[in-house]
């Protein structure tokens, strides 16, 4: 009996999350997400916290993700497409333009150029680049 309590607890414990609609969201990446370089580390920028969701839910995934051509120019996304890391492409070994060239460089000219148009109170540095909270016992 006890254990046919447990098995059915964890029976409905497991499918809570697809009754919910949960499973049609694993696909489309996490709701939030720290953007941090780790191709080209040899001066590697500071995490930017991103708001993955709060982006899903306005724009279309085509916005911000692309893939590449055989030839190694843009191709729009279209659903289905694999999304890759940016830096599998934008990195200091790609040799595509400087502006696009880095991960930091290709987020900096994506995200501040819409903010700019959009909200230009989100181009503050500090909007995505959060302040790292102090070790405690640090400074003695």
């Amino acid at each position: 009996m006890r254990k046919a309590l447990i098995c059915g607890v964890f029976v409905a414990f497991c499918c809570i999350p697809c009754a919910m609609g949960a499973s049609t969201d694993i696909d489309k990446g996490a709701a939030k997400l720290v953007l941090q370089s780790t191709i080209d580390m040899a001066k590697p920028a500071k995490p930017a916290s991103f708001p993955h969701g709060a982006h899903q839910a306005r724009l279309e995934c085509k916005t911000c993700h692309h893939g590449k051509t055989a030839e190694g120019k843009r191709l729009s996304y279209a659903e289905g497409h694999k999304i890759e890391k940016c830096e599998s492409c934008h990195n200091s070994k790609a040799g595509i333009s400087p502006q696009l060239a880095s991960f930091k460089n290709a987020a900096h000219t994506l995200c501040q150029g819409c903010h700019r148009k959009n909200n230009p109170d989100l181009v503050n540095c500090a909007v995505c680049h959060k302040k790292q909270p102090q070790a405690l016992g640090g400074n003695k």
